[in-house]
């Protein structure tokens, strides 16, 4: 949808968050301070709250009948396997059961059938928000700690505890404290740092071994990846838990000390920074307490798993904030090509993944998949774009 954004200062006293409306509830075109002069014929109201708003009409959004439907719909597919005795989506499953491979058209007449388009907000009521990218990298390793290979990926240990609180706080619903027991008391778990000063708090828990330093720490990033062994195998490796500590970008880190400038910022000039500056890489990379722990996937053909445990469609799936959109909802993207500001990138996607870089409304990040497109493309990506949630109806809307 094209984006009306406005000028809010504040005049006469009127809040910056305070939008000026007719009393016929259109927005007219006649400036703020002229709206103040006719208060009497005017009504005060404050931005829309952030989160899923109001529903649009799906004539009224740009680029939807140019996509390419039929390409999301294996992503639509795999929601089933986690979503199909959902209640709002048992009936959208079972349909879907009957349908082979649609081609565009009935692909998108299907969606439009099943489900229906919201406005996602942000804070201050607007519409767009940060868009990144990841994506499933190559990595060299082997079973075995040999000459070469000294960098482990770790299994989530048996002393690592995650608690659910929403069972005693309903209002903390999905919220998970993770640390280990010392004595009586539930502790945090080791830091990033206190892992790679220490190798024998993790000993034993090793599942593979690495070649690179700075790969590993990207694979933390990225949360699954594919590992090519000695003897020519891969193998793929996902997301199994966390530590619990935060995750903090050590972009923004360089970003604070004066080493890079805000639009340089991207997995690769960070990689840069990294190797021109041995010295003091350790201790970025420590910035970011957070640690993952992996599990081995022998099968690749499928792609990495994702939070909503379905594996994940290049190009099609996104991770969201499950605290403000559900997963497994099929999302309406509108941003711009890696790099190219100018050429507007549109489609429908899935929210089938989490990220602990993703917080908020309006963050969203897109899988790319593998390969050098892909690696390229994740890479560089920070764009702004806007997001429609599609909520299904429950029944099918009748023609």
């Amino acid at each position: 949808m094209n984006i009306k954004k406005t000028n809010r200062k504040s005049v006469a006293g009127v809040s910056p968050d305070t939008v000026l409306v007719c009393c016929s509830g259109k927005l007219k075109s006649i400036g703020i301070l002229t709206c103040v002069l006719l208060m009497s014929s005017c009504a005060l109201f404050k931005p829309k709250e952030p989160g899923i708003g109001d529903p649009v009409n799906w004539s009224d959004i740009d680029g939807w009948n140019e996509d390419s439907h039929a390409e999301a719909w294996p992503a639509l597919v795999k929601n089933c396997i986690a979503l199909a005795n959902k209640t709002k989506w048992k009936s959208v499953c079972n349909a879907i059961k009957q349908i082979g491979e649609p081609d565009d058209k009935e692909a998108r007449l299907f969606v439009e059938s099943w489900f229906r388009p919201h406005v996602l907000y942000g804070k201050g009521g607007r519409e767009d928000g940060l868009v990144t990218g990841y994506y499933e990298p190559l990595l060299k390793g082997s079973l075995s700690p040999v000459d070469g290979y000294s960098y482990p990926l770790y299994r989530e240990p048996d002393n690592l505890l995650t608690i659910s609180l929403d069972e005693m706080y309903p209002e903390l619903k999905n919220k998970r404290v993770r640390g280990m027991l010392v004595g009586k008391k539930v502790v945090p778990f080791y830091s990033r740092e206190q892992i790679e000063k220490n190798r024998e708090l993790l000993s034993g828990n090793e599942i593979i071994w690495i070649d690179d330093r700075d790969d590993v720490f990207f694979l933390h990033i990225q949360g699954s990846g594919r590992v090519r062994l000695e003897d020519g195998r891969l193998v793929g490796v996902g997301y199994s838990n966390q530590n619990g500590h935060p995750y903090v970008a050590i972009g923004r880190r360089l970003l604070e000390w004066d080493e890079l400038d805000r639009d340089e910022i991207s997995l690769f000039t960070i990689r840069q920074w990294l190797r021109d500056n041995p010295q003091r890489a350790e201790m970025l990379l420590n910035e970011n307490p957070s640690y993952v722990f992996f599990e081995l996937r022998e099968d690749t053909s499928a792609g990495p798993t994702g939070s909503l445990n379905v594996p994940l469609t290049p190009e099609r799936s996104i991770a969201i904030d499950p605290k403000v959109v559900p997963l497994g909802t099929p999302i309406w993207l509108t941003t711009n090509i890696p790099g190219k500001p100018d050429q507007i990138y549109q489609r429908l996607v899935i929210a089938q993944d989490t990220g602990g870089a993703i917080r908020g409304p309006l963050r969203a990040d897109l899988f790319w998949g593998h390969g050098n497109y892909a690696e390229q493309s994740a890479g560089i990506m920070k764009e702004m774009g806007t997001m429609l949630v599609l909520l299904p109806r429950g029944e099918k809307l009748v023609d």
